[in-house]
């Protein structure tokens, strides 16, 4: 009887060896295919590739994504950094060029100073700082560095600029005040450099807003006083040394009672702008309280 030939009423059963045999045999089989053709292989790679590929096109865009951030992490950092060493730099040349100007500011007014000293030879002078000052746009009164210490008096004359500034109208052991020909209460006695003829600088506040001071009293019966001219202090003046450049002369208005003249004078000295002084080391002789 067959052994691979089912009996009536028996179940169909291959036994073990042939099992192996055929198994065997399908699996040489496989084999030779495999090795002689893609037969087998195409569809397992085709099913590889429909998942395997995206996934790594995934993989690379988002690797691709990373290196790229990490490269501009690394340039920001880079730029950063450059930023601050940059703002660094731009603060020292900033911090340089305020002192080169502060300092080419400085030089400038201490070379004024130098040439006023020297326009006015004469006369011996010391150099003091304005350290205070009286509210409002203008120095019309302030305080200086140096007083009776140094040798300063009450009515030394002042100068600055291009001409007089005022004088000094109260001392302290180490500090001045010094009030401006500018101030409200402020009378100067001054004459035209050209014809000698005399007149009264009365200080405005208000009209200083303009850039000029007042004048009057001014007798020119011979009408040789011009615009322009130079207005000096006069040597009848009791408080202030003679020939001290106070201004120029901007207006000249015949006055109602056709004996005198008035107008308007642009000072010598910006009143906006003062830091150092010169402080004339002498007092007129003339007593009194006049102008």
């Amino acid at each position: 009887m067959s052994p691979i030939v089912p009996q009536k009423g028996e179940r169909f059963t291959i036994p073990g060896k042939y099992l192996l045999f055929l198994l065997t045999i399908l699996s040489v089989a496989l084999i030779v295919v495999s090795f002689q053709t893609d037969l087998l292989i195409r569809p397992i790679r085709t099913a590889c590739g429909a998942v395997v590929t995206p996934l790594q096109d995934g993989i690379s865009k988002a690797g691709s994504f990373l290196n790229t951030r990490k490269e501009e992490l690394a340039t920001i950092r880079e730029l950063l950094a450059e930023n601050e060493k940059l703002k660094k730099e731009v603060a020292d040349l900033t911090s340089e060029n305020i002192k080169y100007q502060q300092d080419r500011y400085e030089l400038t007014n201490l070379r004024t100073l130098y040439e006023l000293d020297a326009q006015y030879d004469d006369y011996e002078k010391t150099g003091a700082r304005i350290i205070a000052k009286d509210s409002g746009n203008w120095f019309h009164s302030f305080i200086i560095n140096k007083g009776e210490n140094d040798g300063l008096k009450v009515d030394m004359n002042v100068i600055a600029g291009s001409g007089l500034v005022g004088r000094i109208s109260e001392t302290g052991p180490t500090w001045s005040r010094v009030l401006s020909i500018i101030d409200d209460s402020s009378n100067t006695s001054g004459m035209v450099l050209s014809t000698a003829d005399n007149l009264i600088v009365t200080g405005d506040l208000k009209l200083y807003e303009e850039g000029m001071i007042s004048y009057s009293k001014l007798v020119d019966s011979a009408d040789r006083v011009v615009e322009g001219d130079k207005i000096v202090t006069s040597n009848i003046s009791d408080k202030y040394l003679p020939g001290i450049l106070i201004g120029y002369i901007t207006t000249i208005n015949q006055d109602p009672n056709n004996l005198t003249k008035s107008g308007f004078l642009t000072p010598a000295v910006d009143f906006e702008h003062l830091e150092e002084v010169l402080v004339i080391m002498e007092l007129k002789q003339t007593a009194g309280d006049g102008t």
